[in-house]
């Protein structure tokens, strides 16, 4: 039996790259957003809300919830989804409690609000972009913070609902519950935090949205050259990336004339450019963005066929 190298490393990776996405979410969740009691959606919201009426440690709230939808979901997701997913609610749980030990506290025994009195959205908005580009790391390097991620995952499963779809109706539930719990002042306090509640939707949305198509928008790229073996060979070899060529005609000169044509990621733009310039400088080279592009090697068609209903 050989060992994939390539694959531990991989894997060893993206568990690094989720710890310092974890953390960067606990960093901002205790610092800019419990200070000023904003609420969030997710199983963190819920915990938040928990502590903010009752006091009671939010970590064990987090773990505890997510305990029982892993072992719900156990049997419909599998053991593949939830490893990860077990580290991250775990390693978050541990980094929650561990960021409010380390949280200034004032004479009542009150989070330090960092930003002062009054600065309540300048700090969720600080928060939140925390909050949205740490789940974007976490969910590019294949792993997820559990939670309402499970509830989704398991209804998306057997019905044909998007996640997004799911997290942000269960959101809006959780987020809402604010209205209901007395602790939280009068009604008017309370309406203020479902608005403060539904601009963290919006902004870690954004973030999270922005992240995951930055890091998966693709290019592409057709190349005009006396020289596209070399380049063809070139970026097969050292890229190892599918090439295809094309026929073309020249409308002006009438002559046949072949056509480079490379689907990439945009990260890896600056290398096939650099590839081409020094195989042949005098290349008419034309790059596009393309909406999407799904096969291997880049993002999975997500849509269910239809069962034939004829017998």
């Amino acid at each position: 039996m050989t060992i994939d190298h390539k694959l531990i490393l991989k894997e060893v990776g993206d568990y690094v790259f989720i710890t310092l996405g974890l953390i960067l979410y606990a960093f901002g969740f205790t610092v800019f957003l419990m200070p000023y009691e904003i609420v969030t959606g997710g199983v963190a919201g819920i915990s938040a809300i928990v502590f903010y009426a009752t006091s009671f440690p939010l970590e064990y709230t987090y773990f505890g919830i997510n305990v029982l939808l892993g072992i719900m979901a156990l049997r419909i997701l599998g053991w593949k989804f939830l490893s990860k997913t077990i580290y991250a609610f775990t390693m978050l749980s541990f980094l929650l409690g561990l960021f409010q030990q380390l949280m200034p506290v004032d004479e009542n025994g009150h989070f330090v609000k960092i930003l002062g009195e009054g600065q309540n959205f300048m700090s969720l908005i600080l928060g939140c972009t925390m909050t949205g580009s740490s789940l974007g790391i976490v969910f590019l390097n294949n792993g997820s913070t559990g939670g309402t991620d499970i509830i989704a995952a398991s209804v998306n499963k057997y019905r044909n609902v998007s996640l997004g779809t799911v997290l942000t109706f269960l959101d809006l539930i959780i987020i809402g519950s604010c209205l209901l719990i007395p602790q939280f002042g009068d009604m008017l306090q309370r309406a203020y935090m479902v608005v403060f509640g539904l601009c963290t939707m919006v902004i870690e949305n954004f973030m999270l949205d922005f992240l995951m198509n930055r890091q998966r928008q693709s290019v592409q790229f057709m190349i005009f050259s006396d020289k596209l073996q070399e380049i063809a060979n070139a970026v097969g070899t050292k890229m190892d990336h599918g090439v295809t060529i094309l026929d073309g005609h020249g409308w002006y000169t009438g002559q046949e004339r072949k056509v480079l044509c490379i689907l990439a990621k945009k990260n890896e733009s600056t290398t096939i450019f650099r590839l081409i310039k020094m195989i042949d400088p005098k290349a008419f080279v034309s790059q596009s963005n393309v909406i999407g592009v799904y096969g291997e090697g880049f993002d999975e068609m997500k849509v269910k066929i239809k069962e034939n209903s004829d017998k």
